[in-house]
């Protein structure tokens, strides 16, 4: 191998940095160095993909950048000290610069020039970080690809997030000061322990023979702030009957509190060895461990918040705003391979979106997001549509019942392996912070561990007191909980409550609480049936008269409705409180009440409502909102209300009068709306097609009468 030229590389760096322009033909990292020195921004970071485009490219620089990247920091670092541009604006000294003006004032004086260790680093000049980001257009490697011949290389590595510790600073030049003869001193710390120097190495210690006694100055050493987490393997990446791997990054300067655990992200980074230190070192032998120095990080799935909508998405979704069938639009684009469950996917639909969260002065907090649960018989796609979900939602945690206990869902205290010190560990709803939690199995839980989500449900935080640790952990999370009757399907001949089989105190606490019985019908089982043959065919869903939208776009779409804060008006609030005593009053009447309704019933009334605002980009909540919210409350149970109905000897037509002919004696009225019918009869469970049925009948009977147009009711009362 031939000798390596460092003088002729750094030219090299230095002309790339001078003379690189982008696409607009600016001079990029010119632009960046002048914002480095005006402080405005603390690190640079230099895209390989750049190096790659540059017109003077030569090839054995870009492969020697890639193989000794570590060294290659510190060179371009050399050529930005060299080109360091002048600061054109104005700003404040801080200790740092004070120091340096000092310093070098002082410089000439107290140096011999003999000793290295009385120069002056050039880390401690610096005031900015360099990073080498590697290319984006390959694939990243999955942790179990990075092998020993990439030690010293940059990677790119893929992973999930699962410990972070607190960030802490780490010393890069350590600064001593001589009692003898006043000298400074410098020593670079490279690794994550050192080895502090006792003797003063200067010449005029030396030479009077006095071992002058050093101390360590901390406030004129230079830190750095670092962090260390761990990341493992995707599940996708992860071979038959293997357990996933796990790698350990170190992230330095302005890459801390990038990631959070739970985060799916791209590194890229130096992979390079440690060794172990201390008493680890003595039982681990000749043994050394490896990890990954971060250099950039990029995120698979932004949260809401940080949604920043590029120019096309937003056309885009103006447009869909402007569509006035978009509720039914989205909906239908969530899990479209799964058949029908039209109004389960809007209510899904809702919960990602949810509504906006009330704090009140007195500090009270009421709660924002919708809690769904799922109960069908087997086989009605529930799993499967909360996988759907979770993917969807940029932040989402999927757990099933029999395999997380009440600890794995709120929080473990648990011994931190760096610094043996009892740390908290949030578990799932906790990771789950201003995301979805999706609970499959939700029957077969423990009864104890089922009580650990109580507090979660409507108080969103996970109160701790063990350990000597008494705190309370932030988790305003969705839940989407799944679960089958309590004898594996729904058995007709008993109660609802036996079926549902969860306690009422459970039960208040999910918005919607979703019936889905698997029944036996001709029409409907051949439909489905061809469904699920096409998409094994086709390995796609059919046709659904519109391109159903991609997860980003929704995850776009959502972000934008979630700015959106719908408040109720005036008006609404006595449609909205008859609304509730009438389900209160219905509920009175039966002997066995398939709900339970309680003020928390209310609540869900007002949130589900202000949810199908924000889809509409609105800022009021609107009447047909609230009669929306309502329908999917009695939808949610409507496989029930057919059983009921059948069992009463009702057919639909004599149904659909008894129900009209009650609602015109409660408002005392003769003349009934065609559009209040509908709302009272959809409510129910009935179509359009039934109630003209029903008009034409008892028209006919001269029981009423009906307007030709508009097709308002009026009773004709003998």
């Amino acid at each position: 191998m031939k000798d390596l030229d460092f003088a002729r590389d750094r030219a090299l760096a230095k002309d790339f940095l001078s003379n690189f322009a982008d696409a607009c033909g600016e001079a990029k990292y010119i632009n960046i160095l002048q914002e480095v020195a005006n402080r405005k921004l603390r690190s640079i970071q230099i895209d390989l993909e750049d190096l790659f485009n540059y017109k003077d490219l030569d090839e054995d620089f870009l492969r020697r950048v890639t193989e000794n990247t570590r060294r290659y920091i510190g060179i371009f670092a050399d050529a930005i000290d060299e080109l360091m541009p002048e600061p054109t604006e104005a700003f404040p000294d801080d200790d740092h610069d004070i120091l340096m003006t000092q310093r070098s004032e002082e410089g000439t004086e107290n140096v011999d020039g003999t000793d290295p260790q009385q120069k002056m680093p050039p880390e401690i000049k610096r005031f900015y970080e360099v990073y080498i980001r590697a290319s984006s257009k390959e694939r990243p490697f999955t942790i179990r690809e990075v092998k020993a011949s990439y030690i010293g290389q940059l990677v790119r590595v893929s992973g999930i997030v699962t410990r972070c510790s607190d960030v802490k600073p780490l010393m890069q030049v350590a600064v001593y000061t001589c009692e003898d003869c006043g000298f400074e001193i410098y020593q670079e710390v490279t690794a994550r322990v050192f080895m502090p120097l006792f003797e003063c190495p200067s010449t005029r210690c030396r030479t009077n023979r006095t071992k002058g006694n050093l101390i360590l100055q901390l406030r004129a050493s230079k830190f750095l702030k670092f962090q260390e987490a761990k990341i493992q393997e995707l599940a996708e990446h992860v071979p038959k009957g293997h357990i996933p791997r796990t790698m350990t990054v170190h992230f330095r300067g302005e890459l801390t509190r990038k990631v959070a655990p739970g985060d799916v992200v791209e590194l890229s980074g130096i992979f390079l060895p440690i060794p172990y230190t201390g008493f680890r070192a003595m039982r681990a032998g000749l043994v050394a461990d490896t990890y990954l120095e971060a250099m950039s990080v990029t995120h698979f799935k932004k949260k809401y918040e940080e949604y920043e909508l590029k120019g096309d998405e937003e056309e885009q979704i103006a447009r869909l705003a402007e569509d006035g069938d978009i509720y039914n639009k989205l909906a239908r684009s969530l899990a479209p391979e799964i058949f029908g469950h039209e109004d389960v996917k809007k209510a899904l639909l809702l919960l990602l979106v949810g509504a906006p969260h009330r704090k009140l002065k007195d500090g009270m907090k009421i709660r924002g997001d919708l809690h769904i649960c799922l109960m069908g018989d087997p086989g009605v796609a529930k799993s499967q549509l909360l996988k759907h979900i979770i993917n969807v939602a940029p932040r989402g945690v999927y757990t099933t019942g029999r395999g997380s206990s009440g600890v794995g869902l709120t929080a473990a205290v648990q011994k931190d392996p760096v610094t043996n010190e009892m740390v908290l560990e949030g578990g799932a709803l906790v990771l789950a912070d201003m995301g979805i939690c999706a609970i499959d199995e939700f029957d077969k839980m423990d009864e104890l561990d089922r009580t650990a989500i109580h507090e979660v449900m409507e108080q969103q935080t996970v109160s701790i007191a063990k350990a000597g640790i008494t705190t309370s952990l932030n988790a305003r999370t969705a839940l989407l909980a799944a679960a089958n009757p309590a004898w594996g399907r729904y058995d007709m001949r008993r109660t609802p409550a036996e079926n549902i089989n969860l306690p009422p105190a459970l039960l208040s606490r999910f918005d919607l609480l979703w019936l889905i019985l698997d029944r036996a019908d001709m029409d409907s089982d051949l439909e489905m049936a061809r469904h699920v043959v096409y998409v094994h065919q086709n390995k796609e869903s059919p046709a659904l008269g519109f391109t159903p939208l991609e997860p980003s776009i929704l995850r776009a779409y959502i972000s934008a409705a979630r700015r959106i804060s719908p408040c109720v008006p005036k008006e609404l609030e006595e449609y909205i409180a008859s609304a509730y005593s009438g389900i209160r009053q219905e509920e009175a009447k039966t002997n066995t009440p398939h709900s339970y309704t309680t003020v928390r019933t209310l609540l869900s009334i007002l949130r589900i409502s202000a949810a199908l605002a924000r889809l509409r980009f609105s800022d009021t909540v609107a009447q047909s909102d609230v009669d929306e919210a309502l329908r999917l409350m009695q939808m949610s149970k409507f496989s029930l209300y057919s059983d009921d109905r059948q069992k009463s000897g009702l057919d639909a037509i004599s149904d659909i009068y008894s129900i009209l002919r009650d609602e015109a004696a409660r408002s005392n009225r003769m003349d009934l709306s065609y559009a209040h019918a509908l709302n009272w009869i959809s409510r129910k469970g009935y179509s359009e097609a039934q109630l003209k049925e029903c008009l034409e009948e008892y028209a006919a009977l001269n029981v009423w009468q009906i307007h030709p147009n508009t097709f308002d009711i009026r009773f004709i009362d003998a």
